[in-house]
């Protein structure tokens, strides 16, 4: 079967862009293929820095023949519908149509259609061109002289040559030709820039791989992260050292050159005395080196690896020279901001907070963390941390923003706290929570364990989730610019991996109550309650039970806002001002989106979601570790026989009751009758009621206790006797106090399972 090669040569391709632009064009051109009936057997994208190349194995010469069999008019239809069938189906006379008859219709013209399978380089010149123009690049640019007419060929950089080129193996191909603004394909191509420059002609993958690796190019992403991977661990165990890995930095690497040659530079090792991270994070974001390290102590080693374009005729020395020039510049600088941050303390850095604002409507820095502060120090009771440390830790936390070295390396806040911390002589865990609190940053990330460290993460996420939901900037679709979605999982995480009791909605609570009192506590702010919408409906009156209304925040001037007779002047418009919604409904609707992200997590380790949402039906279920311990007894107990035929019967006597409630226009909500059930029940019925009586009592206890497992095998008694009632048991008696009472009862059957779950959310 046939092959197309396709590479698109352009002057560069940032590193960052190549391998999402090869899967782009991949792509692309495979559904636009088979959206045109041209199906494949393999398909192939590459990058390098200067070109996109993909290769289709297995495609048909030409496309399939069609046959069509149209329908036309009815036989002495009139003229004009003759007219138009033969114009649709491309017939020059009627009598180029058949005629075929129907039972009930009659007779009727028929046109058969046939057109040959169009050839694929013909497919392929009509679909390449459209695809080059409208390439999806994050960036791209015009150039030249065609870039002042409309609609000009945009590129990540300037498109140089294309090569297309399809045929089977056995034969040499065709160029597949077209034409992209002025840029015509053939079938040449360049090696690498400064190696191998000459023009190279290529026919098809097979020679096209091997020729570029004659002239210096490695068209293959991967092949030269494994070249990269394995010289340097070479180079790294000839001077007994160890290679300090980074797969970010190698995929980047990979994507600088074509043709790679690992050096080895060094530095002064009096530089070692600067935190190891700092080096490498200086030496990481400056030259894309790797750094090494001792194997036998851990330490970072003075030395670094490069990884160069070219094989130098001097063996690299140029090379790795004006590498050691730029990294020993580098170090210094970091040297310098190393030895000036440590002349001030982290605790007198808090002041210039005040002047780093974290949202024009959540306030600054400083106010973030006095409000992170207040929380940490209560929190600290319920996670066993010592209330003092907590708060200490808090205070700090942020003060490493306004240092020289984070200024410089942002990616490093939280590391470089800590560093300080130690060195003035911070209580360890409150040097551990400066950096930890910011954990974890993913699910793939370490979630904290000291338990100072644990109160301020906790502290810090909730406050950003209280603090974006007043101001009703929340998650929406894909997007979600203040990681709000990885907030509230970082919480979750916190809770569970720390087996942590705490009851969500209280600590969500706490820190909206901190929140409206530093708003209030503003000078020339004034603060209106009230559940209407609009501000100006507010009773002054309830500012002190502003935990108890749906409360509206509005922040003005007082000189040029005051309350006239209880409301606002007529004059101003309440639109003008920062409103926070921080009352009951937004403190449901964030528990809300903890349940949902508890939902992915869960679902990530296995969980059912439909369990979830059963306990999370439950009114006051807002303890994540009991959430999932609760949920993980419901599974088993649901995976067992028990489970199964008591959910049975359960949906059983729920469909019953909504037919008959919606039938009857009420609820049978009451406890049944129990003297009804002794006079005039039978066996079956009257054995439920008592095990049905036992089994609520017994199961709601354990749930006291905490014991689900001991609540679901409580409900387990249920199964026999709720199978039996509906087997014997006619619920729709003629006797209406007698059908009542049975509805009742069925009615009991739900609310014993709501002791556990609502078992009307469990699917399956």
């Amino acid at each position: 079967m046939p092959d197309l090669l396709l590479e698109l040569f352009s002057e560069e391709i940032p590193a960052r862009m190549q391998r999402r632009a090869a899967e782009d064009l991949k792509k692309l051109v495979t559904d636009a293929l088979v959206e045109r009936g041209f199906l494949y057997e393999g398909a192939k994208a590459f990058a390098t820095p200067r070109r996109l190349a993909l290769h289709i194995a297995g495609l048909p010469v030409k496309g399939q023949d069609v046959r069509e069999e149209r329908k036309g008019p009815r036989v002495g239809s009139p003229d004009a519908a003759i007219q138009g069938f033969l114009k649709g189906a491309g017939l020059a006379s009627i009598e180029q149509a058949k005629i075929e008859s129907d039972p009930k219709k009659g007779e009727f013209y028929v046109a058969i259609i046939e057109k040959p399978g169009r050839s694929t380089p013909d497919v392929l010149a009509e679909i390449l061109p459209g695809i080059i123009k409208t390439f999806p690049w994050p960036k791209s640019m015009r150039w030249g002289a065609a870039s002042r007419e409309p609609g000009s060929l945009r590129w990540v950089r300037p498109l140089h040559s294309i090569v297309c080129t399809f045929g089977p193996e056995t034969e040499d191909p065709e160029v597949v030709r077209f034409d992209v603004d002025g840029i015509g394909s053939g079938d040449v191509t360049k090696g690498h820039r400064f190696l191998a420059p000459d023009e190279i002609r290529v026919k098809r993958f097979d020679d096209y791989a091997p020729a570029l690796e004659r002239a210096k190019v490695v068209i293959d992403t991967d092949r030269r992260k494994d070249m990269i991977l394995h010289d340097a661990k070479d180079l790294a165990f000839a001077q007994g050292l160890e290679l300090v890995e980074d797969e970010a930095l190698l995929e980047e690497v990979a994507g600088l050159v074509e043709w790679p040659v690992v050096l080895m530079g060094s530095f002064d090792e009096a530089f070692l005395d600067i935190p190891p991270e700092v080096i490498r994070t200086t030496i990481r974001a400056n030259q894309k080196c790797f750094v090494l390290r001792d194997p036998n102590t851990g330490k970072l080693a003075n030395k670094f690896l490069l990884t160069s374009n070219l094989i130098a005729s001097d063996g690299g020395k140029t090379i790795v020279g004006g590498n050691e020039r730029v990294v020993r510049a580098r170090l210094s600088d970091a040297n310098f901001f190393w030895k000036t941050d440590q002349q001030v303390k982290l605790e007198d850095r808090l002041e210039k907070l005040k002047a780093i604002v974290f949202h024009e409507k959540l306030g600054t820095q400083y106010e973030r963390v006095e409000r992170i502060a207040a929380l940490s120090k209560v929190l600290a009771i319920g996670v066993g941390a010592d209330p003092a440390l907590a708060e200490r830790g808090a205070r700090l936390a942020k003060a490493d923003l306004v240092t020289e070295m984070v200024g410089e390396f942002p990616e490093l806040q939280g590391l470089m706290g800590r560093y300080y911390a130690m060195l003035q002589g911070e209580h360890t865990s409150v040097a551990a929570a400066i950096e930890e609190h910011y954990k974890p940053l993913g699910p793939s990330d370490r979630v904290p364990t000291d338990p100072v460290s644990v109160v301020v993460a906790l502290a810090d996420k909730i406050d950003t989730l209280v603090g974006f939901w007043a101001i009703d900037e929340k998650p929406t679709g894909s997007k979600d610019p203040y990681a709000l979605r990885r907030a509230a999982l970082g919480v979750i995480r916190l809770v569970l991996e720390n087996s942590i009791r705490i009851e969500l909605s209280a600590l969500i609570r706490m820190a909206t109550e901190n929140a409206a009192k530093q708003i209030r506590s503003r000078p020339n702010a004034l603060v209106l309650l009230g559940q209407d919408p609009d501000p100006t409906n507010a009773d002054p009156h309830e500012i002190d039970e502003f935990l108890d209304v749906d409360m509206r925040v509005v922040i003005a001037d007082q000189r040029s806002l005051r309350l006239e007779q209880g409301e606002l002047r007529a004059d101003l418009n309440p639109k003008d001002y920062t409103t926070l919604h921080v009352g009951p409904k937004s403190r449901a609707d964030l528990l809300s989106f903890f349940a949902d992200r508890l939902k992915v997590y869960l679902r990530d380790q296995g969980a059912r979601h439909d369990l979830i949402d059963a306990v999370f039906a439950l009114e006051g279920q807002d303890d994540l570790l009991m959430i999932v311990r609760r949920v993980e007894a419901l599974g088993r107990f649901l995976d067992t026989e028990d489970g199964k035929n008591l959910l049975a019967g359960y949906r059983r006597a729920a469909n019953i009751l909504r037919i008959e409630e919606k039938k009857d226009g009420r609820a049978y909500n009451e406890q049944p009758d129990l003297q009804i059930v002794n006079d005039q029940g039978q066996i079956e019925e009257k054995a439920l009621a008592v095990v049905l009586d036992g089994a609520k009592r017994e199961a709601a206890a354990a749930v006291e206790a905490e014991d689900f497992e001991g609540a679901m095998r409580a409900l387990s008694r249920l199964r026999q006797p709720v199978d039996a009632f509906f087997d014997k048991v006619t619920v729709n008696a003629e006797d209406p106090a007698l059908r009542a009472n049975r509805l009742r009862l069925l009615n009991s059957i739900r609310e014993a399972t709501r002791t556990v779950a609502d078992f009307s959310r469990i699917e399956g």
